[in-house]
């Protein structure tokens, strides 16, 4: 009989390979490009737009290839956007979001702090995909974003922690699995539902008063399971479910951050209510 622990590099793979798919994991050359209209720190917030929004990639993303596509929407309509990377581990390139949650968003806090130094702007708006659109919530509650922050939006966000397709039930079959993943990569263990971070994230509440909450997802979503746990409840909070929108849109937990101008279009519409316009299939068009 092999030893437990060869029987479980196998399995600590599938989980690795399975949590990639919380964030559209491009390749070193894209990684390597300079973003395109946006990221850039001469940029001024309009009247129509005075808030910078600050772009929050997801697990195993980067500050490039998960806004590929949403970045310049939102810049082709006028908005300073900016978009950072966290979470890096020692010699890891490219693939973010792996390190403690807590010090992610440390590293939030900064990068809003030279957004606004920068812009002028007294607050910024947040959009964040899968563990960028939870993270944030770690800055609001206890780092004090709440006064620097308008509005969160959360597309397909890892909100009370995720089942991973109900994977993480058969940890405890696999004696040391729990202990290896959460000492490579903390920000992935951090994610699974039932941890102390996920715990102390929701106790109390979702939600802190002062800022308004977007959550947008889809109901094939495979990655952050059951789909509905990424719903916030409090105040100040709209909860939109991709199909409510779009019945044939099969958008899953990548796509929905990645390529989806439904989703886009209800970015833009959650950052600028007073100008919202109906979100339908027919969104891909705007």
């Amino acid at each position: 009989m092999l030893p437990w622990k060869r029987l479980l590099r196998p399995f600590a793979a599938v989980l690795l390979v399975l949590a990639a798919v919380l964030a559209p994991i491009g390749t070193a050359q894209a990684a390597a490009r300079p973003s395109s209209g946006w990221n850039d720190f001469d940029c001024r917030p309009s009247a129509a737009h005075p808030r910078p929004v600050v772009l929050v990639h997801g697990t195993l993303g980067n500050s490039i290839d998960n806004w590929l596509g949403l970045a310049p929407y939102l810049k082709n309509r006028g908005y300073c956007v900016f978009s950072l990377d966290y979470g890096q581990l020692p010699g890891v390139p490219f693939f973010h979001g792996l390190g403690p949650i807590d010090k992610s968003a440390e590293q939030l806090s900064a990068y809003v702090d030279r957004v606004l130094a920068a812009t002028g702007a007294p607050k910024a708006d947040l959009v964040g995909h899968s563990q960028g659109g939870m993270m944030p919530r770690y800055y609001l509650k206890f780092l004090g974003g709440a006064s620097k922050v308008n509005a969160l939006v959360g597309i397909a966000p890892n909100s009370h922690g995720t089942t991973l397709a109900g994977l993480t039930k058969l940890l405890p079959y696999f004696p040391g699995a729990e202990d290896l993943i959460s000492v490579a990569t903390p920000g992935l263990a951090q994610q699974m539902v039932g941890s102390d971070f996920i715990n102390r994230l929701n106790a109390g509440g979702d939600t802190v008063p002062g800022v308004r909450y977007t959550v947008i997802a889809t109901k094939y979503d495979e990655v952050v399971t059951p789909y509905r746990t990424q719903f916030l409840s409090g105040a100040n909070v709209r909860n939109v479910l991709l199909q409510d929108l779009c019945p044939v849109d099969l958008s899953e937990h990548v796509l929905i951050g990645l390529t989806d101008r439904i989703a886009f279009h209800e970015v833009a519409n959650s950052l600028d209510p007073a100008r919202a316009t109906p979100t339908t299939c027919a969104s891909v068009l705007g």
